[in-house]
C-alpha cells in the first residue's frame, strides 16, 4: 500500500511517509494509491465487531504488516483506546422519533477527534522509538483538534508540539484544555485571528521545504492520512448498529449524517462508502456553507469572512479535505485536481466541472443550519429525550428533524455538550459538567499570543530553532 499526492507532483511514500508528513511537498494531500474493496462475506464477518476491533482490521488494510506488525499494531490501538471513560470506546444512543446519536467523544477532552489522534500519537511513537528521531507537530485548531493532539502527545520526549488556536473564538473549555498543559513539549500560541488565519502561517513553514526538512515538521490536523484512516471506522461502526440485518440482498442502506468542519470525517466516509459499505452520507454544516454550496451547485468559493457561530469547530471557509474527496470522485486524476485547486488558491473561488459536480452530488447529501435551528434541534432533543446535544451535533439532528427519511439513520456527534456551556445557556438548557472539566478553570495556564500585526510565521520558526537548540 502506497500512497500518492492528489495533486500528482511528489513521488509515492508508504504509510510511514503519510504520517510523517503535513502536506505533500506539491501542495496537495496524501491519499492511497488503492482503495481495498470488500465483499459481502467481510461486511458480514466485520458486522459483528467491536470498535477497536473495526480500528484494527481497517488500519491494516492500509499499514501493511511489513511496517507494522499485525500483533503490533493491535497493541498500540489497545493502549491508544486504553484512556477512553466508555467500556465500547464510542456509544450508540437509540433516542426518540429514529434519532440515532453516535457519541464519538469519551476520550479525554471529550472529543471525536480523541478518537484518531491518540491512534495516531501511537503510530508516531512506534517509528520514533525505532529510529530514534525527533518531530515537531505543527497544529492549527478552531476548537478540539489542539487540545486532542495536545493529549496524544504531551510529555513525550522525542516530540514537541506547536498549537495556534484563535483567540476567543474557541469556548473556554476547549481553550483551557490547551493552556492548562504545561509540559516542557507543548507550545500553546493564542492568535488574534481565525480558523482559516491561523492556518497560514502553518502552511508558509510546510512550503519552505529546507526548513520543514531539517526540523522535521509534520502535521497532526486532518491533513494527516493517519487521522482519516481511523475515522474510517466511525463509519464501519454506524452501519453495524443501524442496518436492520445483514441477510437480504441487496445489504440494506443507512444513512450516515456527518457534521462537517475541515471535512475529515466526511472523508473518511467517502473512503467507506468506496470500500463497499452500503451507505448514503449527508455532509451538515453551519452558517459557513461552503461545502453545502460546493455539492448543491458544484459552488466552491468563499463567501465573505467566517460568521462566528454556535458550532464554533467548524466555523472554517476552507475545508482542505474536499481536495480528497474530489480526488475520489474524479477517479484519482491529480493533474485535473491540481489545475482546480491551484485555481481555487489563487482566486478562492471554483466552479466545479459539470461531471465533478454531477458525482459530488450523487455522493453527498447536504445541509446548513443557522444558530436558531441549532438551538431549535438541541431543545427538541432535550425536550423529547432528555438528552444535551454539543451545537455540532445538533446540526446533524436538526437535519434529522427536517428531513423526512425512509431508511434507518446515524447522526455522528462529534463533541460533548459538557464543552459547549453558553451553547446550552442559549438554548435555556442546563449544563451537566464533569468534574475534570471544572477542574480546569482554577489551573495555571500558560500560552503565547500572536497579535494583529506580527509575523506569525517568523515568530513560529524563533520558537521551532529555539526549541532545537536544546536537541
Amino acid at each position: 500500500m502506497e500512497y500518492v499526492s492528489t495533486r500528482g507532483g511528489t513521488r509515492a511514500v508508504d504509510f510511514e511517509g503519510a504520517l510523517f508528513s503535513g502536506y505533500a511537498p506539491d501542495g496537495g494531500l496524501f491519499m492511497p494509491q488503492r482503495i481495498p474493496s470488500l465483499d459481502r462475506d467481510t461486511l458480514r464477518r466485520w458486522s459483528s465487531l467491536s470498535y477497536p476491533e473495526l480500528v484494527k482490521e481497517l488500519c491494516s488494510l492500509f499499514v501493511p504488516a511489513k511496517l507494522v506488525p499485525r500483533n503490533a499494531l493491535s497493541e498500540l490501538i489497545d493502549k491508544a483506546f486504553s484512556r477512553f471513560r466508555h467500556k465500547n470506546v464510542v456509544h450508540l444512543s437509540r433516542l426518540k422519533d429514529g434519532l440515532n446519536i453516535l457519541e464519538l467523544w469519551h476520550g479525554v477532552t471529550y472529543a471525536f477527534k480523541d478518537l484518531s489522534l491518540s491512534c495516531t500519537g501511537q503510530f508516531l511513537q512506534y517509528f520514533l522509538e525505532k529510529k530514534q528521531k525527533h518531530v515537531n507537530i505543527l497544529v492549527g485548531t478552531s476548537g478540539d483538534t489542539g487540545s486532542s493532539a495536545i493529549e496524544s502527545v504531551r510529555g513525550q520526549k522525542n516530540v514537541d508540539i506547536f498549537v495556534l488556536l484563535p483567540k476567543g473564538l474557541c469556548t473556554q473549555i476547549q481553550e483551557l484544555q490547551m493552556t492548562t498543559v504545561l509540559e516542557d513539549n507543548v507550545h500553546v500560541f493564542a492568535a488574534h485571528g481565525n480558523s482559516d488565519e491561523i492556518d497560514e502561517p502553518i502552511k508558509e513553514l510546510f512550503a519552505d521545504v529546507d526548513f520543514a526538512g531539517k526540523y522535521h515538521l509534520m502535521s497532526l490536523n486532518s491533513v494527516n492520512w493517519s487521522r482519516i484512516m481511523v475515522q474510517i471506522a466511525h463509519h464501519f461502526y454506524a452501519y453495524f448498529q443501524c442496518a436492520p440485518s445483514l441477510d437480504t440482498t441487496p445489504l440494506p442502506m443507512v444513512e450516515i449524517v456527518v457534521p462537517t468542519g475541515g471535512g475529515g470525517n466526511i472523508t473518511a466516509g467517502c473512503i467507506a462508502q468506496k470500500m463497499g459499505l452500503p451507505i448514503r452520507l449527508v455532509t451538515v454544516v453551519n452558517s459557513n456553507d461552503i461545502i453545502h454550496r460546493t455539492v448543491q451547485h458544484g459552488d466552491f468559493s468563499l463567501a465573505g469572512s467566517v460568521k462566528a457561530t454556535l458550532a464554533s469547530a467548524m466555523d472554517i471557509q476552507e475545508p482542505y479535505n474536499v481536495e480528497r474527496i474530489l480526488w475520489l470522485l474524479s477517479g484519482s486524476d491529480s493533474q485535473m485536481i491540481k489545475t482546480l485547486m491551484e485555481q481555487f488558491n489563487i482566486s478562492k473561488r471554483l466552479k466545479l466541472p459539470e461531471d465533478l459536480h454531477r458525482k459530488l452530488s450523487e455522493t453527498l447529501g447536504s445541509c446548513s443550519a443557522s444558530d436558531q435551528d441549532i438551538v431549535g434541534a438541541m431543545r427538541r432533543c432535550w425536550e423529547e429525550n432528555q438528552y444535551l446535544l454539543c451545537p455540532h451535533s445538533a446540526v446533524a439532528a436538526h437535519y434529522h428533524y427536517s428531513q423526512p427519511h425512509s431508511i434507518p439513520q446515524c447522526c455522528l456527534a462529534p463533541a460533548s455538550a459538557a464543552k459547549f456551556q453558553d451553547a446550552l445557556l442559549r438554548a435555556g438548557l442546563v449544563p451537566q459538567i464533569p468534574p475534570e472539566i471544572t477542574a480546569l478553570t482554577a489551573m495555571e495556564t500558560r500560552s503565547t499570543p500572536l497579535e494583529q500585526g506580527q509575523d506569525w510565521a517568523q515568530v513560529l520558526r524563533g520558537r521551532i530553532e529555539a526549541v532545537a537548540q536544546q536537541w
